[in-house]
């Protein structure tokens, strides 16, 4: 429980340094990407307030983040629960990612800075050691930092706008949830992902507006095999989706 760590070890240390409700965010965030809250499942304020010995002040805050994170939802008179999809609303978050993302990286290669540049890379090489269980909330913190960097540099703060909403109803925390139940997949899956990234960037920084959006579609296709592997979402939706859109991404 966090008010009993009273032993000054590194872990605790490092605690210290951050905010309560950010150390509360971590925790259930953790929890969610394990497993051990099911989808549609309540947080209840009160039962995470004793069991973690902690105010209910910073819990609520924490449950903010977890909705802005696109891991919780707020019904209204009821509370937060973990998110739970549509096979529906993740067919279609994943149409409009595939829109979004391949418009982004052609724009960002045309717009970006050369500071932005330097952040999506040194994201991009965060993620490479991040390659255990433990590590899981922490690198999808950052894989969600990524894309919305690459969006950002498009220089449309409109698309960035739209893009917030999208991530989150695209079920990337249950991807990580099912590596939690699979670790066998992890590192692969991680490895490919780590190359997917840095070959965008490597596009965007050389100004390659094409092969930016090309990748940034392969990427997110590499993505829908994972939802029809892991989360059993009919391929035959998101072929029929893909047809659909085909015309209309750039880059593919």
């Amino acid at each position: 429980m966090l008010a009993q760590e009273q032993e000054p070890t590194q872990e605790t240390d490092f605690f210290q340094r951050k905010p309560l409700k950010e150390e509360v965010f971590e925790y259930l965030h953790k929890r969610i990407i394990a497993g051990k809250y099911a989808p549609g499942e309540w947080l209840r304020q009160e039962e995470i307030s004793s069991q973690l010995g902690v105010s209910q002040t910073p819990v609520r805050e924490a449950l903010d983040l977890l909705v802005s994170a696109g891991l919780a939802e707020r019904v209204p008179y009821r509370g937060v629960r973990v998110l739970q999809l549509t096979t529906e609303e993740i067919v279609d978050s994943y149409a409009v990612r595939l829109l979004l993302e391949s418009a982004a990286a052609r724009a960002a290669a045309l717009n970006r800075t050369e500071a932005q540049i330097r952040l999506l890379a040194d994201i991009v090489e965060q993620t490479k050691a991040l390659v255990t269980l433990n590590d899981m909330s922490q690198q999808r913190q950052l894989n969600r930092e990524f894309h919305r960097s690459l969006v950002a540099a498009s220089g449309n703060s409109l698309l960035t706008r739209l893009y917030e909403m999208v991530s989150n109803q695209f079920p990337d925390w249950m991807l990580y949830e099912y590596m939690f139940r699979h670790p066998e997949l992890l590192q692969p899956s991680l490895a490919k992902e780590y190359q997917e990234h840095k070959a965008i960037v490597d596009a965007v920084a050389v100004g390659d507006a094409g092969l930016a959006a090309q990748y940034a579609v392969e990427h997110i296709r590499n993505l829908g095999g994972e939802l029809i592997t892991f989360l059993r979402i009919p391929k035959t939706l998101l072929d029929a989706t893909e047809e659909q859109l085909s015309p209309l991404l750039t880059g593919s």
